[in-house]
């Protein structure tokens, strides 16, 4: 079953020099339909005016994954860490028992465009840390790329739980068809572009949760680029952000 969520559906918050989507429940948005799927917590979609940014703020017990689509992001955080991420780039700050950051465009006219996803980790209280990759288009192209995994595997970032993203840019007859795995759930969100999902299509900033399917096949995709989680097969409810 795929049960589409359309890009309009999701919370909007406009603060002038930011200007978000909210595929789940976040700050002032709150659907108690939309409070996470398994342990996959936050897809913010932001969009940050030059100059302006995130100043200093905490985390704990959270993993967080900030992806680029469009201009650069300067982070810097309590661990020491200081990085720009641009189109390619993967972050992800475990926050663990503890952590500070903030993010900035550092640009005077050029936004940044951005995904915030937050994912719950397995365990409380542990040590944080900070990875980064840069991933190449050829790598994504016409394909799924994994970025992120709980073991690290194919050079993807190690995250602290049992999830795994994959990325992906699809164009014209580019076409890929995924056999997911028995037993898990799917998470399935259009960047930008657009795509057919077994027969249903998905333009920018769609997602869907996807249940009891043995595969999916991208295809007819326009410049989309495609987020593809696999996900745990639970039904959790998260009252608080």
């Amino acid at each position: 079953m795929i049960e589409q969520r359309l890009s309009d559906a999701r919370g909007l918050g406009d603060h002038g020099w930011l200007r978000s989507r909210h595929t789940f429940s976040f700050a002032n948005y709150w659907d108690p339909k939309q409070t996470g799927f398994s342990d996959l917590l936050v897809i913010n979609d932001d969009r940050v005016s030059g100059g302006r940014g995130f100043g200093a703020h905490p985390h704990s017990n959270m993993e967080i994954i900030s992806y680029v689509l469009d201009g650069s992001l300067a982070h810097k955080d309590s661990m020491g860490t200081g990085s720009v991420i641009v189109p390619g780039d993967v972050q992800l700050m475990s926050a663990g028992s503890g952590v500070t950051h903030s993010e900035f465009n550092n640009a005077k006219e050029a936004g940044v465009h951005f995904l915030q996803i937050w994912v719950v980790p397995a365990e409380k209280g542990t040590a944080p840390g900070y990875q980064q990759v840069s991933v190449a288009d050829g790598e994504k192209r016409g394909q799924f790329k994994l970025i992120i995994s709980p073991d690290g595997a194919e050079a993807s970032l190690k995250i602290k739980q049992d999830v795994r993203i994959f990325a992906g840019l699809f164009d014209g007859g580019e076409q890929q068809t995924i056999s997911l795995p028995e037993n898990r759930y799917a998470y399935i969100h259009v960047a930008r572009g657009s795509i057919t999902v077994n027969g249903v299509t998905f333009g920018e900033g769609d997602g869907a949760r996807v249940r009891n399917e043995s595969e999916l096949t991208f295809s007819d995709g326009k410049e989309a680029e495609v987020l593809l989680f696999d996900l745990r097969p639970i039904e959790v409810n998260h009252p608080t952000r």
